[in-house]
């Protein structure tokens, strides 16, 4: 299934590093009663994601926490390890932003996001994304085209909700 606005999203486990390292966190029980954006990205410290696309949410944050978003997420196809260095290198873990590891892709896939980029040492890697998701459910998905940041950024994700 490929992610769609009005869809429920399926169960998966996500890894975040918590007090006592690498934590399980469940996709269902984390958005279960709460109005949550979640975006996806190919990979953490790549140039694209670490320019334009984390940033976008770093800078609307507040805007969206104005509109009731209990949380912003993040899901790369990365380590629980690479997830945490980076939010510390570019300040979106300071900023609120949570870094959510996909470590084997299995959420990714899931949702139908997942790509390969051979020549780039890309496999299984997720497509760039951004959804507003309300108790479980998608309210808006959006979903750049291959090569694009345009769509799935915070400001347009803003725009659309």
């Amino acid at each position: 299934m490929t992610i769609s606005e009005g869809a429920a999203l399926p169960d998966g486990t996500l890894l975040v590093m918590g007090d006592n390292g690498a934590e399980q966190v469940s996709v269902a029980e984390r958005l279960k009663g709460r109005k949550v954006v979640v975006f996806g990205l190919p990979g953490a410290f790549t140039s694209t994601c670490s320019t334009a696309h984390l940033p976008s949410f770093m800078r609307t944050k507040s805007k969206f926490d104005a509109k009731g978003v209990d949380e912003i997420i993040c899901i790369s196809v990365n380590d629980p390890f690479v997830m945490k260095a980076w939010g510390e290198a570019t300040g979106a873990t300071k900023a609120g932003i949570t870094l959510a590891a996909d470590a084997d892709g299995a959420f990714t896939k899931a949702i139908g996001m997942n790509f390969d980029v051979p020549h780039l040492g890309f496999f299984g890697r997720s497509k760039r994304y951004a959804a507003l998701i309300e108790d479980g459910v998608a309210k808006v998905v959006q979903i750049d085209k291959s090569g694009e940041c345009n769509i799935s950024t915070g400001e347009a994700l803003l725009e659309a909700i």
